[in-house]
């Protein structure tokens, strides 16, 4: 596992003019996705083919699933800050999957209990969880606090949020009650199908970063932009939260 920039002693190596494209691209990509990933990947049509059907539908809600991992921003956002210094498949898989524990907990038991959830305060904390990790990847926390807080731990909990954040929007669609469960699991494996499905994409392209000379490079810029992304999260939905 590679680790963050103070454990190795490594300066980012930049100019000025490359630092300053690179945010500006960075906080331009973060603005669309900010708007896509309000709405969660959920498109018009699935939301009322949710609110409509009743009974057992197991690879519709498979599919819905899936679609919404694949489009759900701020979801891949956080995924690419846990695996950004991580190059061992063993590292990769543990901390995949303590984040898929924590999100399918909270978002099985969000729906199925009907926890009332605001869904800009948990949108908040999931642009949250985007920020903390990118400060995580640049040794903020040994720099201001002298201590690295646990990387496991802050993953799972943050899963945990990230499936409260599933399960607000769900809760919004009024599912039937009539197959509620099957069709929440069957949603549920389709995030993990959705979610495999990105990470590998976001690998290879991380792959062949890695091979580069530009990755030490600008890796410290990368991890600066996602932190501008986390912070753009997190002011979209309070600015949601305070005009709602």
């Amino acid at each position: 596992m590679m680790t963050p920039f103070h454990q190795r002693g490594l300066r980012p190596r930049l100019s000025r003019i490359g630092t300053v494209a690179q945010l500006l691209l960075g906080l331009l990509l973060t603005f669309v996705f900010s708007a896509v990933a309000y709405g969660h990947g959920v498109a018009d049509g699935d939301k009322g083919y949710i609110q409509e059907v009743s009974g057992t539908h197991l690879l519709p809600f498979t599919y819905l699933g899936a679609k919404h991992m694949v489009t759900g921003y701020d979801h891949l956002l956080f995924l690419a800050g846990v695996i950004f210094f991580l190059y061992k498949l063993k590292d990769i898989g543990l901390y995949v999957s303590l984040f898929a524990v924590g999100h399918s907990l909270t978002m099985l038991y969000g729906v199925y209990a009907g926890v009332d959830i605001n869904p800009y305060v948990i949108d908040a904390i999931i642009g949250l969880s985007v920020v903390y990790k990118a400060l995580d990847n640049l040794g903020a926390y040994q720099r201001w606090f002298g201590f690295q807080p646990s990387t496991r731990a802050a993953t799972l909990i943050f899963g945990l949020f990230h499936g409260f954040g599933l399960a607000a929007k769900i809760q919004e669609f009024e599912m039937a009650r009539e197959g509620l469960l099957p069709n929440l699991l069957a949603f549920n494996v389709g995030v993990e199908i959705g979610q495999l499905l990105a990470l590998g994409a976001i690998l290879i392209a991380m792959g062949y970063w890695r091979r580069t000379a530009s990755f030490v490079k600008h890796a410290y810029t990368a991890n600066v932009a996602l932190m501008c992304a986390g912070f753009m999260l997190i002011g979209y939905q309070l600015t949601g939260l305070v005009i709602s």
